[in-house]
């Protein structure tokens, strides 16, 4: 039948809105959805948020909360943040955003307060051997030199 090829093609609208070098999360998320001709009411129902957040996290009005993440993550197929994952506390936070953990929740899980798991993301020494081990234990084997 003659209407079974019919195809619906989405434009890009006006190109301005279209982030050729994203820079934040939010510019990523538009760009992966405005590439896959998705609706910012596709993404809200796929990440679990309203569509409001999704307009205010595109336009830089906010930004998204830690929870999202491994859903935001799932959604662009790659990790957008700049994190050295060759290092300890690259690793540390690599973890902690992947599973959508802060550093509260993240520092409940190893025993720590949360400054802690701010002060290893930074790169502070982490020296305690019981505390290596319990970082190996949530993230698995540490091939990594410390600093």
């Amino acid at each position: 039948m003659p209407f079974s090829e019919f195809k619906v093609i989405v434009p890009i609208p006006h190109k301005h809105w279209y982030p050729e070098k994203p820079q934040t999360i939010g510019e990523y998320i538009r760009k992966v959805r405005m590439d896959k001709q998705l609706f910012q009411e596709d993404i809200a129902l796929l990440i679990g948020v309203s569509t409001d957040c999704i307009t205010n996290w595109e336009n830089g009005r906010a930004n998204p909360q830690i929870q999202y993440m491994p859903k935001i993550l799932e959604f662009l197929g790659f990790m957008p943040l700049e994190i050295d994952e060759y290092t300890l506390s690259g690793m540390i936070k690599s973890y902690r955003v992947k599973n959508g953990l802060s550093h509260k929740k993240m520092g409940d899980v190893l025993g720590v307060d949360a400054s802690t798991i701010r002060a290893w993301e930074k790169g502070e020494s982490i020296s305690q051997v019981k505390t290596k081990k319990l970082i190996e234990k949530l993230i698995g084997k540490i091939g990594c030199k410390t600093s």
